[in-house]
C-alpha cells in the first residue's frame, strides 16, 4: 500500500507539473508512426502494429499502456494516410488517445522527405478516488476527503483536441525524424482544476550498416523533451538472415540517471508478420520494488503495392526487422 500511494503521489507530480508525458516505449523503433506522424506511408504497403507494455511489473498502479496504429501510401495524394490510437494509465490519471494523419511525400537526396500532420481527440481521466494526500481523511470505507479544493472526489473525464507534426527522412542506409507532440497545448478543464497538455519534441536518428549478406546493424537513438526534462535512448540490434533480430537499448536522463536497460529480441512468424518482445531491467531505485518491465510488438506488413498513382522514388521497407 505504500507503494501504491508513493506511485499515486509521483503520477499527480508530473501530471501537475507536465500534465501530459507521452508514453514509453522500448521498441519505438519498430513503430515510427508511434511518435512521428510523417512516418506514415513510408513501409510502403498497409501496414498495421499492436502494442503492450507493462512498466515496473509487480508494482501496483505502475504504468500500463496499448498503442494500435494503422496506415499506407495514397499514391494519389503523393503520401499516406494512417490512424493512431493509444490508452495509457498511470495510477489516478489515464489517457485515451485516437488521431488521425496525413504525410506528404517527395524524393529527394537518393531517398524521400516526408511532412506530416496528425489531430485528433484526447480523453484524459482523473480519478480522485485513486489519491491519497498526507492531509487527507480516509479512515472510513467510501470516505474520501483530501483536504485540498484542487482534488477531485471521483473519476472525472475532459476531452481535449491535439495536434501534432512532424518531418522524416528516410533512404537505403538511415532514417532520421523530428516531430513536435501538442502543437496547440489544449487544456483539459477539470471541476477543480485546469491542466494544460504540454508541448513536446522527439527526434530519432537511425543507421542499416550491412556485414557480408546475412548480417545487419541497425543503432539507433530517440531523444524526447519538453525543454525541462530530456529524456535519451540509445539502441543497437542486429539481424540475421532477414528473419531473426536482437540487441539492447539504454535508457536515461543522463550519465548520472540512468532509468533502465532493455534487452531486445525478434523474429518473423511469417514474410507479413513480425513479432518483438522487450524486457527492461530498471536501473533507478524503483528497482527495489519492481519486477521490471515488458513490452510486446506485433506487426502485420501486407508486403504488397496498392493502388495507382505514381510510385515513390525509394522502395524501401526499413520495418522489415
Amino acid at each position: 500500500m505504500k507503494h501504491f500511494c508513493t506511485l499515486l503521489f509521483i503520477s499527480m507530480t508530473f501530471s501537475l507539473a507536465y500534465s501530459q508525458q507521452p508514453a514509453q516505449y522500448s521498441l519505438y523503433m519498430l513503430n515510427p508512426m508511434g511518435f512521428n506522424p510523417a512516418y506514415v506511408g513510408l513501409d510502403n504497403s498497409l501496414s498495421i502494429t499492436g502494442v503492450f507494455r507493462r512498466q515496473w511489473a509487480g508494482l501496483n498502479g505502475s504504468p500500463t499502456t496499448q498503442n494500435l496504429s494503422a496506415h499506407a501510401p495514397v499514391y494519389l495524394l503523393s503520401g499516406g494516410l494512417g490512424i493512431n490510437i493509444e490508452n495509457d494509465a498511470l495510477g489516478a490519471r489515464q489517457f485515451t488517445s485516437a488521431s488521425l494523419a496525413y504525410a506528404y511525400q517527395k524524393p529527394l537526396l537518393g531517398g524521400t522527405i516526408s511532412l506530416g500532420l496528425s489531430g485528433g481527440m484526447l480523453q484524459y481521466q482523473l480519478d480522485g478516488s485513486k489519491i491519497r494526500t498526507p492531509d487527507g481523511d480516509y479512515s472510513e470505507p467510501g470516505n474520501i476527503n483530501h483536504n485540498d479544493d484542487k482534488l477531485p472526489l471521483s473519476a472525472e473525464n475532459v476531452m481535449v483536441p491535439a495536434f501534432h507534426a512532424g518531418i522524416y527522412f528516410i533512404n537505403e542506409w538511415m532514417d532520421a525524424g523530428f516531430a513536435v507532440r501538442n502543437l496547440n497545448e489544449g487544456e483539459a478543464a477539470f471541476s477543480t482544476i485546469n491542466l494544460s497538455l504540454q508541448r513536446s519534441f522527439n527526434f530519432n536518428l537511425g543507421f542499416r550498416f550491412y556485414v557480408g549478406d546475412d548480417l545487419a546493424v541497425q543503432p539507433s537513438a530517440l531523444v524526447r523533451s519538453d525543454l525541462t526534462q530530456t529524456q535519451t535512448d540509445l539502441s543497437v540490434i542486429l539481424r540475421y538472415n532477414d528473419n531473426i533480430f536482437g540487441g539492447a537499448s539504454l535508457r536515461g536522463y543522463n550519465a548520472n540517471s540512468l532509468d533502465a536497460v532493455a534487452i531486445i529480441a525478434g523474429f518473423k512468424l511469417s514474410e507479413k508478420i513480425t513479432l518483438a518482445y522487450a524486457y527492461d531491467l530498471t536501473l533507478s531505485d524503483l528497482s527495489a520494488v519492481s519486477n521490471g518491465s515488458h513490452e510486446i510488438t506485433l506487426n502485420y506488413n501486407l508486403n504488397k503495392v496498392f493502388g495507382k498513382g505514381r510510385l515513390p522514388g525509394v522502395i524501401y521497407n526499413p520495418r522489415s526487422l
